[in-house]
């Protein structure tokens, strides 16, 4: 993305809770490939990652108290849709999502043939290998999401995603769930009209266990997303 006026009109939201050794590297990775403002919402993190992010050149967010993923992210958009931003790429703090996707996620975007492009580990063949238990989640939303929008979803998890700026102001508003947005958010999309695809990206395993880590995490993660889409799908909008 080399246009330094579109550059200028792109958000890169990152929400990051205790990244303290891999936000700094995340974000050089990221300047090798656009100079779009970055924005680090640190989550109520109790190490340096608000140091190290301002550090590195990033507007930084600190949150008082640990909100969780979603809410540290709606931040961002809150943020990014005060600054007037008109485009926008959420991404992980941990180098999970490679930044030489970017490119790739946000051209049709700024081309205007949709709204949302969401980031696929899937579409093409990768080394991403999600833990057995995950797998099983994103298996069975794919499927859910794909049946209620009528199109094949293969990575409803995916938190590498590009928006225009009809979106960032929905994920502004109430309406965006942040306790998991994931596969819910799709389903939302779909029924509020936006136009969207999934796009082939880079990703890599994370260098930490992540918030679905474990046995018990990824069990509840799943009844809560399950719950999150059963809601939204009798929700009147």
């Amino acid at each position: 993305m080399k246009n330094y006026e579109l550059q200028k009109s792109l958000a890169i939201i990152i929400p990051a809770y205790n990244e303290s050794g891999r936000i700094a590297l995340t974000i050089s990775g990221i300047r090798k490939f656009t100079e779009a403002d970055i924005i680090v919402v640190s989550d109520g993190s109790i190490d340096n990652t608000f140091g190290e992010a301002k550090k590195a050149g990033a507007y930084v967010i600190e949150l008082s108290f640990n909100l969780g993923y979603g809410a540290a992210l709606q931040t961002g958009f809150k943020y990014a849709l005060k600054k007037g931003y008109e485009f926008a790429v959420q991404m992980d703090a941990d180098g999970q999502h490679d930044p030489s996707s970017i490119d790739s996620l946000i051209d049709p975007i700024i081309k205007d043939e949709i709204d949302v492009a969401i980031g696929s580990r899937f579409l093409d063949k990768g080394n991403y290998k999600a833990p057995f238990v995950r797998r099983i989640g994103m298996y069975f939303f794919g499927i859910i999401a794909s049946i209620v929008t009528g199109r094949k979803i293969t990575d409803p998890t995916s938190g590498y995603q590009a928006l225009n700026r009809k979106v960032i102001e929905f994920y502004a508003s109430n309406a965006y769930p942040v306790d998991y947005p994931d596969a819910d958010v799709i389903i939302m999309l779909h029924r509020r009209g936006f136009r969207f695809k999934e796009v082939p990206v880079v990703m890599h395993n994370a260098a930490k266990r992540s918030m679905h880590g474990g046995i018990i995490k990824p069990l509840y993660y799943i009844f809560k997303m399950a719950l999150s889409i059963f809601v939204t799908l009798i929700r009147k909008e």
